[in-house]
Formats: C-alpha cells, sequence, structure tokens
C-alpha cells in the first residue's frame, strides 16, 4: 500500500515512525514550512520534517493544497492512502477523494468531543478523567468523519498538557499501527459521529493564559496545568505581568481573591473565593524564574496588595 504522510509537529513524529517501522510503504511525507525560531530567528524545520528526512523520505512543503503544483506533487504519487496527524492545513474535497483510501486522520481525543486545535490542553481545562485517540475518516467538516478505531487513557490528577502531550503521541502511533493491521483484513467498519460533541477545542491563543484569582482554586490548577508549557499562565501584581510556574490548591478556606496568605520556601500561597493556591516559582518582567520566596525577599509587598 502506498502512503502519503502528513503531519507537522512534534506530536506527529511518533506515528510517522509507527509506519515505518511496521514496513510500510510511506512514498512522501507532507509537512508546513519551515519557519525561524530562536532569538537568532533562523529557519527550522518542522519536526516531521526533520524525521522524514532522517529517514531519507521525499519531503514536501506546499504553502497550500489550493494550488495546482500541490495537488499534481500528491497525484503523482499515486497513494492508497494519506495519514494526516495535526498537519496544520484544509485538505479540499478533490485531496480528500484522490486515495483509494482516503484520508484518515490521528485525532488527540476521544471523538466527537473535542473537535479543534487544542483538544489536549481542553480535557485538562474541563477537568476529564479520561481521552485517547480517534482514528477519523476524513470529511470536510472539523473532525467529523466517521470514527474508524479509538484508544483511551486515563487522565492523572497531576497531569500537564505536557506529559499527556508525550502519552498521546505514543497512543497515537499504536493506534494507527492497529489501524493499519486491520484495515489489511478488513476489519475495520465506519463508525458515524453525531453531529453534536459536548466540548470544542479552539485554537489556544496567549492571552488564554492570564488567570484572575477571582476564578475558583480548582479552575486555577486546571489552567497551570493545561496551558503547561505554552502559553504558560501569568497574572498582575503591583502592576506587574507576573508569570507563575508550579501551582497546585492547597486545603484551607477562601479568602479575599488574591490575597498573599503566606510566603515561605514551601511557595506562596493565595487566596481564592473558594480555597488558597500554592505558586512555586515566579517570573516578572525582565527577569529570571525564581523560587516566590527569592523574588519577594528584594520585592516587598503590603498586606494590601492583591494579585489580580
Amino acid at each position: 500500500m502506498r502512503i502519503v504522510y502528513m503531519g507537522t509537529p512534534e506530536f506527529a513524529v511518533a506515528p510517522l515512525e509507527g509506519l515505518l517501522e511496521m514496513g510500510e510503504t510511506v512514498v512522501g511525507v507532507f509537512t508546513q514550512q519551515d519557519k525561524p525560531q530562536g532569538r537568532g530567528m533562523k529557519m527550522a524545520p518542522p519536526p516531521v520534517k526533520k524525521a522524514a528526512l532522517e529517514h531519507d523520505l521525499s519531503v514536501f512543503q506546499p504553502r497550500s493544497f489550493k494550488t495546482e503544483e500541490a495537488f499534481q506533487q500528491l497525484k503523482d504519487l499515486e497513494p492508497d492512502l494519506v495519514v494526516v496527524t495535526a498537519y496544520g492545513q484544509i485538505l479540499p474535497k478533490r485531496v480528500l477523494e484522490l486515495p483509494r483510501y482516503g484520508c484518515v486522520n490521528v485525532h488527540a481525543s476521544l471523538l466527537p468531543d473535542y473537535r479543534g486545535a487544542s483538544p489536549i490542553q481542553q480535557v485538562i481545562l474541563r477537568g476529564e478523567t479520561k481521552t485517547g485517540v480517534t482514528i477519523m475518516q476524513m470529511d470536510r467538516g472539523l473532525d467529523t468523519g466517521d470514527i474508524l478505531l479509538m484508544q483511551e487513557i486515563p487522565i492523572e490528577p497531576r497531569e500537564t498538557a505536557d506529559s499527556l502531550h508525550d502519552k498521546l503521541a505514543v497512543l497515537g502511533k499504536e493506534t494507527l499501527c492497529l489501524f493499519m493491521e486491520k484495515l489489511k483484513k478488513g476489519e475495520i467498519t465506519p463508525e458515524p459521529q453525531p453531529k453534536e460533541c459536548r466540548f470544542y477545542a479552539p485554537l489556544i491563543k496567549k492571552q488564554d493564559g492570564q488567570i484572575h484569582f477571582t476564578e475558583s482554586a480548582v479552575t486555577i490548577d486546571r489552567m497551570a496545568r493545561g496551558l503547561t508549557p505554552w502559553p504558560g499562565i501569568f497574572t498582575t501584581f503591583q502592576g506587574k505581568t507576573i508569570k507563575l510556574f508550579g501551582i497546585h490548591v492547597k486545603e484551607g478556606s477562601g479568602g479575599e481573591p488574591g490575597a498573599i496568605l503566606d510566603c515561605s520556601p514551601e511557595g506562596l500561597t493565595v487566596a481564592c473565593p473558594d480555597g488558597q493556591v500554592v505558586i512555586d516559582q515566579l517570573q516578572a518582567p525582565g527577569g529570571k524564574r525564581m523560587a516566590c520566596v527569592d523574588y519577594f525577599r528584594g520585592h516587598p509587598y503590603n498586606k494590601d496588595d492583591r494579585f489580580e
């Protein structure tokens, strides 16, 4: 079977490697274009491109499949199946219909819930206890195609988006490999999705990391875990935008939202309406990330000062 793989970020590397480990014939890899990164803003290839080149695979980086050139590149590869994992482009109808087995997507949620760009973050933000990977037949909707295979894993109580990302990447590889085995045996039965889903997973933006201590302690804790490593969380204190790290809920009664209740080597305890949270580290503008107790040795606060 001739397979074309489409993917871009680190999450998409493991499923590609799974296909190669199975001995599948990957005739080409499509990925997003190189982007400037780091302080020097040097052009850097996306993780999938790096992995593909390490395996001597042909790599294509069209800006869009709306061009005839990009479509012809795909057509010339004569794919029987296109596998898509976090590619970052919308595929037009003629691309979806080109391969004999169509295009399938490796999606990091238990569809139909959490359709969209940020399923890994959103399940933590909403306090879910399980998630998983769905192999889906792609159609023209947003993650609305028939479900072909699904596997789930539990979400640990202190899970972060970072740690869950790595677990789901491995599960994505395992689920795709199992799908390929079942496809060859004729054991795949497409299951239509319901039109509605409980929650969507919109694209995360930098401003989504702003927290307010008028929120519940549990909500702030989920934001800290769900938005790690990007965009991280931040708030305002003494007129400065402060980044916060290592938040967890502490038993205790609530208080004036944002009030500092204690500052010790164990962390900075801040009041929420329904409880307390402890902050391990913070970072002020232009400063280094440091333990809260060390920061406040050089930046005293008044008893009336409040986090936003």
